[in-house]
């Protein structure tokens, strides 16, 4: 292991990979990821991977529309040696209630005005988009072609690759121990593999990210929970968008191979870093999406798993520096969408490690730490 190194950032899934690769584009040198176990491991690996632009808020629609862009060219930017994957059959999205369709009209409006073309559709008319959905429940729908799914593996080997190549350095299976702070800035970082000198250190640790922030001795609002996902037994191919609902508390989506993927949230979920599947779940998203979908009524369960959102106070990530350590920075609380914007993340982040803020395309000012002090939050209204 090396005992010095310009950056080190903690954490081997997308948001660590994709920074570490924009770093090195730029001509950062000396750059280090390390990854506790192997690279995409954590929630990286363990999400759904689904990319959507259709959300309530200008800042967050602005976000995942740029990363889907560079979804769009990844293999070709990084001249990558597979395919990553990406699915763009576009995300229908139900409306159940009164309220969800009011706020459907609010979203589509601010979408097409940011250039993205969604559209407000008639349950008759999402029925013909998905033909077995089940439009009892269904007051309203919205859809976006662009919109999508990938393969969170090969993406996040993509980007390793493409960094690897350029001259970074992963380590993986390799525990952070301590970050080493003197006189208010960072000076290195301790693993159970040795130490490395460094100023200047990512926290893109995923769920681990508190933990991670308080070995420098700052502390992050930040609330780990389990979801957990279902996968089905491959089928001919049968579902072209991802469908998903607020109200309903459901996300489903047919991967390439043939197997349906779903998930659901759990209103009564406690904190903590439990990653264990539950009967329960198995229970509830069984008879939520047979209910939606019913035509997956007797499709066998073949895999059920679980990873970690990192809750931040408004579900809204945490970019930028510590202010009170000096070399500290942050990539954190995702609450569940940091893979579909992981691209801006790796961006955004390698521009302000090397002080190019003046060249950022996207503002990092309202997605600071310091908004919750400020009492700055963010509330996006179309989170599953």
């Amino acid at each position: 292991m090396k005992n010095s190194a310009e950056i080190v950032i903690i954490g081997g899934g997308i948001s660590g990979c994709a920074t570490a690769y924009y770093l090195a584009k730029m001509g950062c040198t000396g750059v280090v990821v390390l990854e506790k176990e192997y690279i995409a491991s954590g929630a990286t690996g363990r999400c759904g991977a689904g990319v959507r632009s259709q959300w309530g808020l200008e800042l967050n629609c602005k976000l995942t529309k740029m990363s889907i862009d560079m979804f769009e060219e990844l293999d070709e930017e990084t001249d990558y040696d597979g395919d990553t994957e990406f699915k763009q059959s576009g995300y229908l999205m139900l409306a159940s209630t009164e309220k969800e369709v009011e706020q459907f009209k609010k979203n589509v409006e601010l979408q097409n005005r940011l250039g993205i073309k969604s559209e407000l559709l008639t349950p008759a008319e999402a029925l013909k988009i998905v033909p077995f959905l089940n439009t009892d429940f269904v007051m309203a729908a919205s859809f976006h072609q662009k919109d999508g799914h990938l393969n969170p593996f090969y993406v996040t080997d993509a980007y390793m690759k493409a960094a690897r190549r350029l001259g970074v350095e992963f380590y993986t299976y390799t525990t952070v121990k301590d970050i080493k702070v003197e006189k208010g800035k960072v000076v290195g970082v301790v693993t159970d593999k040795g130490e490395i000198a460094t100023n200047k250190v990512l926290n893109a640790a995923g769920g681990w990210a508190k933990e991670i922030g308080a070995m420098a001795g700052v502390e992050l609002p930040l609330t780990p929970e389990r979801r957990e996902i279902l996968v089905t037994e491959p089928l001919e191919a049968l579902l072209d968008p991802m469908v998903i609902s607020t109200s309903l508390n459901f996300y489903c989506q047919q991967v390439p191979h043939g197997s349906f993927i779903m998930g659901r949230g759990n209103p009564h979920e406690k904190e903590g870093l439990n990653q264990a599947s539950s009967w329960d779940f198995l229970v509830n998203m069984s008879q939520t999406i047979t209910k939606v979908l019913p035509i997956l009524s007797q499709v066998r369960v073949v895999k059920q798993f679980a990873g970690l959102y990192m809750m931040s106070p408004d579900a809204a990530p945490i970019y930028g520096s510590v202010p009170a350590v000096d070399g500290l920075y942050l990539a954190v609380g995702f609450s569940g969408h940091g893979f579909m914007v992981g691209p801006m993340t790796g961006l955004l982040m390698a521009q302000h490690i090397l002080g190019k803020d003046n060249e950022m395309v996207f503002s990092l000012d309202k997605l600071d730490l310091g908004r919750f002090e400020r009492g700055e939050l963010i509330c996006e209204p179309s989170v599953v």
